[in-house]
Order: C-alpha cells, then structure tokens, then sequence
C-alpha cells in the first residue's frame, strides 16, 4: 500500500507543477489609443522589451497588442478593454482614448479581477493601480518658452488643439497657454479652439482652414502631437510657408525630425514612449506579484532643436531600437 500511495502522490503532485508551470505565464494586454503612428509602434516595442527581460529573469510574460486603428474609435477600444476580460489576461496595461469614456470598462476589468495600469494618458479613476506617462503640462509649457524665445516675445499665434478628451494633449494645450500668457504677454493668440482630429488627414485640412483665415497674419504656431504637427507641416509646405513660421510641434517621427534639420520646425517636444510602454510592462508585473507600485510614474520630456539634434542623448531617444523588438521571430 505504502508504495502505492506513493506513486499516487507523486503523480499528483506532478501534475500541480505542470499545471503551475502552464498558470505561471502572465498574459498582459497592452492596449494602445491607436496603432499606425510611430508612437504607438515604440510603446509596443518597450512592452516587449519588459516582457523578454521579464521572462529571462524567471517570471515568463506575453504580450497581448490590441487596439483601435483609428485615434478616435473610443467604441472600439471599449470593446477591446471588454474582450480580454473572458481571455485570460492576468493585467491590462492602458492608454485611454477618452478619460471618461474609458472609466466604466476599468471599472469593470478590475470587479473581474483584472488590474490596470494607465499610460500616456490620464482617467478619471481611482481604480488603476499606476499612471506611467510624460509630465504633458511640463511638456506643453516648454513648447510654449520656445516658441516664446525664436518670436522674440512677440508676434500673433494659433494653438490647433488634437482632439476632445483626449487628456494627455488636453494638459500639453493647457500648460502651452498657461505659460504662454504668463511670460510672454507680448504674444496674441489668434486662435486656440480648432481641433486637429485623429489622422495626420484630418489635422491637414484643419491646418488649412486655419492657414487660409490667419496665414496673412500669422508668426507662430503649436500642434500638441504627431498627428496636428505633421498635418500643419504639410499644410505649410503646400502654400510655400514651411520654415517661414515659427513652429513648435510635439512627438518625434522621421518626418518631423527631418523637418527640425531642414529648420521647418523650431523645435518637437519630445517623449520617451518606449520606456513609457517598458515601464507599463513592468508595472503590472510588480502588482501582480505582490510589489509596491508607484501611483505616479514619470517618463520624462525632451526638447529637440536644430542645436541639440545631433547630441547624442537626443539620437538615443529619437532612434528607438524598435526594430529589435517588432522583428518577427
């Protein structure tokens, strides 16, 4: 009997550890505000930067990379937020297209027994464990001191906004204006309540509207992201004004940085969205396993200009390894 019960033992207890072994991969969801700009692509690639350092170091992590195609389908990314809560996921690593619309399906994921961890954009809750994201007030002020100082302080200028709700921009317009009025009250706004919309398209035409009503007038201009800065770039091009006003955008891609050595732009704000989508990562993954969390997780802000492009901390931040990470294997 005694060997028996031994062999039924040691069976089950096999058993366990296969199933353990199997339970003890993490499947997190990362769920981007859209999937075509270079942004997103470097968040995508920090997660699975944390995901394969994770797994080396004995705790394995999957990456689940779902989201919206379009920047402005809150629908969609509702419905993706609700998708993964019957596929298993251990967490879901966020960026919110709208910081209300986003608050209910959270809410929800976490009664479900699935935590969250916000990135590049803020929501109006207490339930996500952590907000990994730029300072994008900070951010919206250096803008503003920059366009301040190339305008000498003086001058009419427009602020083409990105998008209704959209909280991480929504703090970039604000502390641009903030500082803007406060240190250069020389400086007129001549518009500050067009909105971008969601595609480097839409922030075109909104560009041009805008162009045609103040371009007579105008020194100089904001766009808060990717999108509106590449959309008024094209905008200015097309009438023959790229690098005749002042400009200050926000986010890097291959075409702004090249717009920043050509001097069509005075300068991009520029965020580390690689770190921020490592950090994310890693984030969930301390919660889960028990660690204390920060509530607030600073990514850091650069300025790029013509002056500092070739710096080697500045190529560092704007050359991401993506490559490595969204290699097929």
């Amino acid at each position: 009997m005694k060997p028996r019960a031994c062999i039924v033992l040691c069976v089950a207890l096999l058993a366990g550890c296969s199933r353990s072994g199997t339970d003890k991969e993490l499947a997190i969801a990362v769920i981007p505000k859209g999937t075509t700009h270079e942004f997103w692509k470097s968040i995508h690639a920090g997660a699975i930067q944390a995901a394969r350092e994770l797994s080396a170091q004995g705790t394995p992590v999957r990456i689940v990379w779902k989201g919206p195609f379009r920047e402005d389908d809150r629908e969609q990314q509702v419905q993706v937020v609700e998708g993964f809560l019957s596929q298993g996921v251990r967490g879901i690593v966020l960026a919110p297209l709208d910081n209300r619309a986003l608050v209910r399906p959270v809410e929800e994921a976490q009664r479900a027994g699935v935590s969250t961890v916000i990135i590049d954009s803020g929501l109006e809750s207490d339930v996500p464990i952590s907000f990994v994201a730029t300072d994008n007030r900070k951010g919206g002020r250096m803008a503003a001191d920059r366009l301040g100082e190339v305008l000498g302080g003086r001058g009419k200028v427009l602020l083409l906004r990105y998008a209704e709700g959209s909280a991480s921009t929504t703090d970039r317009e604000a502390g641009f204006l903030e500082e803007l009025r406060s240190r250069y009250p020389g400086v007129q706004l001549v518009s500050t309540d067009q909105y971008a919309g969601p595609t480097r398209e839409t922030a075109k035409r909104a560009s041009e509207n805008l162009l045609n009503r103040y371009g007579g007038v105008l020194q100089g201009i904001f766009t808060p992201n990717e999108s509106s800065t590449i959309g008024m770039l094209l905008a200015l091009q097309d009438i023959g004004k790229g690098g005749k006003v002042r400009f200050v955008g926000f986010d890097a891609s291959t075409i702004l940085i090249d717009a920043v050595r050509n001097r069509q732009l005075d300068g991009v704000v520029v965020q580390n969205p690689m770190r921020m989508g490592y950090l994310g990562v890693t984030a969930m993954v301390d919660h889960l396993r028990g660690k204390p969390v920060e509530r607030r997780i600073d990514t850091g802000v650069m300025l790029v200009t013509p002056a500092n492009l070739d710096s080697a901390s500045t190529q560092a931040l704007i050359h991401p390894p993506i490559a490595r990470y969204l290699a097929e294997p």
